[in-house]
């Protein structure tokens, strides 16, 4: 294909996608009410042509498309409040509340203590998530006030760790005035953005192909996460790809340090980046756990101070009502075994997987352990919120086989499955978002091993001539042999005359074409 014709059809296929970004984000263009799974599955279908088609591209303008193109995602996504997830609410209050001077860990939203920050935009009767006279009466020792707000959960602290809060205090200095979501989607926008260009750099440097880096900055997951959702995932991630890239690459002890305490800073942001530890710890695994775990320890412990215990926030209950504590949310392994057992079997394939990325992965290919551990990690947990495989995008850009996207896919499947008549019972969704991946994936390492088998095959060996041998000196014309080897012919091995004996080179007439003739060091002087 031309090379414009080709760069021409990635435009295209990236304003396809951007058009249905805006459809997915931007409901008032969809007069027709096409359903998101329909128009997701088209934005994916986009994305994967232009992917497709950027191999052959120059480099440069391949770098030029990346970023542009990434830029231009993020764009559409802005442009309209979060569609897919409300976290980004709760996001702006925690900001606000620290603004305050308030740990964002002491008090649930809607606490009385916290009635002074209550604005308009966060709380406003027949905002979606509402606190009923009725449930503040039946807990008073809770000490709320009734209300509606936009901010999911309003009865329960923050689940967000203290990185992810700075974040979120960091992003209210910027736009003080709170009243409205854009400034913090934009800013996770440019986090996005920023870690495109993290990458380029990264496989740059590492002479890898950095065409891989679209595989991040256009996959629709961090399109609509990042621009849109303002998911504080790609935060970590941002973290956790500088962490990977300095662990892979160090060679002294300062850049294990620093590799180490993004690690776990990374942590500090999102749990999810913990899964890309046991394959950081195949060199200098002391340094990194130490320095990870300073700079975990560091954060927390302010919050430790003020609130104490308070400061673990809403995972418990988190995990409780996600059924992970009952064991009825594992969507493959809940098909066989159900409860207590389903636990244990989900905690033997992880701690497996744990276990074979410790002993067997590539320390100078750390990407790759860490790719193996959050797919199996997606597939055992089978969540139903499609951000949490972000840090497995970043992992594909950097590992370079995009088969592993389908896990990113199925986590929209897993959210929005519904297709009327075609969709599948309820409990069989979550097995088909994350099983689907599965057989994506095995399908993919089949066709890779027998593509590398037929070229194995296929590549000629190279010729090998016979060694030449070089004639004896004997049966050399005395014109093709120096004066030294003509004296070491005519004397004895065992012979050692008294007196050097003068030799005479006889004329041999021309030297014949293609025959050497006697080297100028040698020509007129006698021999040993």
């Amino acid at each position: 294909m031309n090379g414009k014709i080709r760069v021409a059809a990635i435009c295209l296929a990236l304003s396809l996608m951007a058009g249905l970004v805006l459809l997915l984000v931007r409901p008032s263009l969809n007069p027709a009410r096409v359903k998101p799974l329909p128009l997701l599955i088209g934005a994916w279908l986009a994305f994967l042509v232009a992917a497709w088609l950027l191999r052959k591209v120059p480099r440069c303008a391949a770098v030029t498309l990346i970023l542009l193109g990434g830029i231009a995602m993020q764009v559409a996504a802005v442009s309209a409040p979060p569609q897919m997830s409300t976290d980004l609410y709760r996001y702006i209050w925690d900001g606000r509340v620290q603004a305050a001077g308030i740990d964002p860990y002491q008090y649930v939203p809607t606490a009385t203590q916290l009635d002074g920050l209550r604005n308009e935009f966060l709380f406003y009767p027949g905002a979606q998530f509402c606190v009923r006279a009725s449930y503040v009466s039946r807990h008073p020792a809770a000490d709320l006030t009734p209300g509606c707000t936009r901010i999911n959960r309003p009865t329960v602290p923050t689940i967000y760790p203290p990185v992810a809060e700075a974040y979120f205090l960091g992003v209210y200095y910027l736009h003080p005035a709170d009243d409205s979501s854009t400034p913090i989607q934009a800013t996770t926008a440019l986090v996005a953005v920023l870690i495109t260009v993290l990458l380029l750099f990264g496989l740059g440097r590492m002479g890898r192909d950095v065409r891989m880096a679209a595989l991040w900055a256009w996959c629709p997951t961090v399109v609509l996460e990042a621009g849109n959702n303002a998911h504080v995932d790609v935060v970590a991630v941002g973290m956790a790809a500088a962490a990977i890239l300095l662990l892979a690459t160090a060679r002294t002890t300062r850049r294990t340090v620093l590799g180490g305490v993004l690690l776990g800073l990374a942590i500090a942001t999102k749990l999810t980046p913990a899964l890309t530890v046991p394959a950081l710890l195949r060199r200098r695994w002391v340094t990194v756990v130490v320095a990870a775990a300073s700079a975990f320890t560091v954060v927390y412990f302010p919050h430790v101070l003020r609130v104490g215990g308070k400061v673990i926030g809403f995972l418990p209950g988190y995990l409780q009502q996600e059924g992970y504590t009952k064991g009825t949310r594992f969507g493959i392994i809940g098909l066989f075994v159900t409860g207590w057992l389903s636990i244990v079997v989900a905690t033997l394939i992880l701690a497996a997987v744990a276990f074979a990325v410790l002993q067997f992965s590539d320390p100078d290919r750390p990407w790759r352990g860490a790719l193996y551990m959050t797919a199996a990690a997606l597939a055992v947990a089978t969540p139903h919120y499609q951000w949490y495989s972000l840090l497995l995008v970043m992992l594909v850009a950097l590992d370079g086989r995009p088969e592993w996207l389908a896990f990113a896919a199925g986590g929209y499947y897993a959210t929005q499955p519904y297709l009327g008549r075609y969709t599948p019972p309820w409990r069989l969704v979550d097995a088909v978002a994350y099983g689907v991946p599965c057989v994506v994936v095995a399908v993919g390492w089949l066709v890779r091993h027998e593509l590398a088998r037929r070229a194995d095959i296929a590549e000629p060996l190279p010729a090998t001539a016979p060694p030449a041998t070089a004639p004896p000196a004997s049966a050399l014309p005395a014109s093709a042999l120096p004066a030294t080897a003509l004296a070491a012919t005519a004397l004895p091995a065992t012979a050692e005359p008294a007196e050097p004996a003068e030799l005479t080179v006889p004329d041999a007439g021309p030297v014949p074409s293609g025959e050497p003739g006697p080297h100028p060091a040698f020509a007129g002087q006698p021999g040993a």
